[in-house]
């Protein structure tokens, strides 16, 4: 029972990760329908922020780990907002009205361009950071001494997660920018008839969702304390993955797949050969997609004539 309680609490922290960056994707395709495979590097480069931005903190004297924390991921939300914007502007604004392929290969080209522009600039070595925010509770204690923690860093994640989860929630039902995206979704050819300024409100989404992937690189980086450039396309692929499972679309869907993909790499990893975790995450989106093509939480795609 502790040993579960355990990979339980280590894949809810693993799952809001993979959550914070689905959201992005979901939220593009909500918008224009396409992918933005550029997102998992994103999320890479707020890995790579958080870690500049530490050091050049203590340089500085800044260590007090409140204020430290907050300046990181400003920064990094910061930048990574504006990587977001470019991408919207260099790779998708002068395709969105070529065929699909055209922006899903200039997505991919882009992707593989930040991988290298990041190597280049900052080494194919892994980038360490000491521990930042240490301690716990202790959950619970077996006899044989196996302690169940809970550390104030995955308190910090979950926490955090599900703020932003529930404000984004919000700033989609109740904001302007939120009715704008939501007439886009429908059509952006009536939205911007009806005075909707299309453009910008793509561009906000792409940014947004970029802010979120830079707050999930510094939640990594501070979580494993390890990172190099390749670290975004496997979080990428499994953060689609998460968006898929839940409900391509959908924010709520989007979370859920998240925490499920987290859950399952968790006790896969656990109990089973950690080799094959991955082929276990894609098996149940195979189970799940024949049975359900929508998502657990996805809507069908209802077909204008």
């Amino acid at each position: 029972m502790e040993y579960f309680l355990q990979q339980l609490i280590n894949g809810l922290t693993l799952g809001a990760i993979y959550g914070l960056i689905a959201i992005g994707y979901t939220m593009v395709y909500g918008i224009i329908g396409m992918i933005n495979f550029a997102h998992g590097e994103i999320y890479m480069i707020g890995a790579f922020i958080a870690v500049i931005t530490f050091v050049i903190l203590g340089m500085f004297g800044i260590t007090w780990v409140p204020i430290a924390v907050l300046i990181v991921l400003a920064m990094s939300m910061i930048f990574t907002s504006a990587y977001g914007w470019a991408i919207e502007r260099i790779a998708y604004r002068p395709l969105r009205h070529s065929p699909r392929l055209a922006p899903l290969i200039s997505a991919i080209g882009m992707s593989i361009f930040l991988q290298n522009y990041v190597q280049l600039l900052q080494g194919a070595r892994n980038r360490p950071i000491p521990p930042v925010i240490q301690g716990g509770f202790s959950v619970m204690e077996r006899a044989d001494g196996f302690n169940v923690s809970l550390s104030y860093l995955q308190i910090i994640i979950m926490v955090l997660t599900v703020v932003l989860m529930f404000g984004f929630t919000r700033l989609i039902n109740h904001t302007e920018l939120g009715r704008a995206q939501r007439a886009c979704e429908q059509d952006k050819t009536m939205a911007g008839l009806l005075g909707v300024d299309v453009d910008r409100t793509i561009s906000l989404t792409f940014v947004v969702g970029a802010a979120l992937a830079g707050v999930a690189g510094v939640m990594v980086t501070m979580y494993y304390g390890v990172i190099d450039f390749y670290i975004g396309f496997l979080a990428g692929i499994k953060a689609f993955t998460a968006a898929v499972l839940g409900g391509i679309g959908s924010l709520p869907g989007a979370m859920m797949g998240g925490i499920l993909i987290g859950l399952i790499e968790s006790f896969w990893s656990a109990y089973f050969t950690i080799e094959y975790k991955d082929v276990a995450t894609f098996s149940i989106l195979v189970l799940v997609l024949i049975f359900r093509p929508s998502g657990l939480l996805g809507r069908p795609e209802i077909e204008k004539v």
